[in-house]
C-alpha cells in the first residue's frame, strides 16, 4: 500500500543528488539502472527515487511497472543480484489549475553490501561500478 507522507517527500526534494541519493524520472533502461544498483551496493548504499525529475519536479510513475523494472535490472544485469527494498509514496500535485492529482513515487533502498556486485554487460563481461559524488562510475578495482 502506498504511504502518504507529504512532509517526508518535501524533505526528500530538498536533498541534493549525491553519493547516496539519485533521482530518476522513470526506468526506461534496466541495464542503466543495474549500474546504479551495483554502484550503491559497492559504495555506501543509498536510495534511488523514481518519479522525480533532476529539477525535483514530481512527475509520478506506475509503481508496479517500475518495481518490475528494478527487479529485472537486479536479476538480469547484476552479478550477484543486488538486494533492495522499496517504498511507494502517494502525494497530490497541482496541474497548474486548482485541480489536484494523486501521483506515486517509488523509493528504492540499497544497502552497502559486504559482497562485490558487478554489472553484466551484453557480452557477459562483469564490470564493477562505484558511486563517486552523484555519479555512477566503472572502476578497475576487482
Amino acid at each position: 500500500m502506498p504511504k502518504k507522507n507529504d512532509q517526508f517527500i518535501k524533505e526528500l526534494l530538498k536533498s541534493p543528488e549525491g553519493l547516496m541519493l539519485d533521482f530518476k524520472l522513470h526506468i526506461s533502461n534496466p541495464e542503466k539502472l543495474a549500474k546504479t544498483l551495483t554502484a550503491f551496493a559497492n559504495t555506501e548504499g543509498g536510495s534511488i527515487v523514481i518519479g522525480v525529475s533532476d529539477k525535483k519536479d514530481l512527475v509520478g510513475i506506475d509503481p508496479e511497472e517500475e518495481i518490475f523494472m528494478v527487479e529485472k535490472a537486479s536479476t538480469n544485469y547484476c552479478s550477484p543480484p543486488v538486494p533492495f527494498d522499496f517504498e511507494v509514496f502517494e502525494t497530490d500535485v497541482s496541474n497548474g489549475t486548482e485541480e489536484l492529482k494523486d501521483i506515486y513515487i517509488l523509493k528504492i533502498n540499497v544497502g552497502k553490501s559486504t559482497n562485490k556486485h558487478y554489472f553484466k554487460d551484453v557480452t557477459g563481461k562483469n564490470i564493477l561500478y562505484k558511486r563517486i559524488y552523484d555519479r555512477t562510475i566503472p572502476t578497475t578495482e576487482q
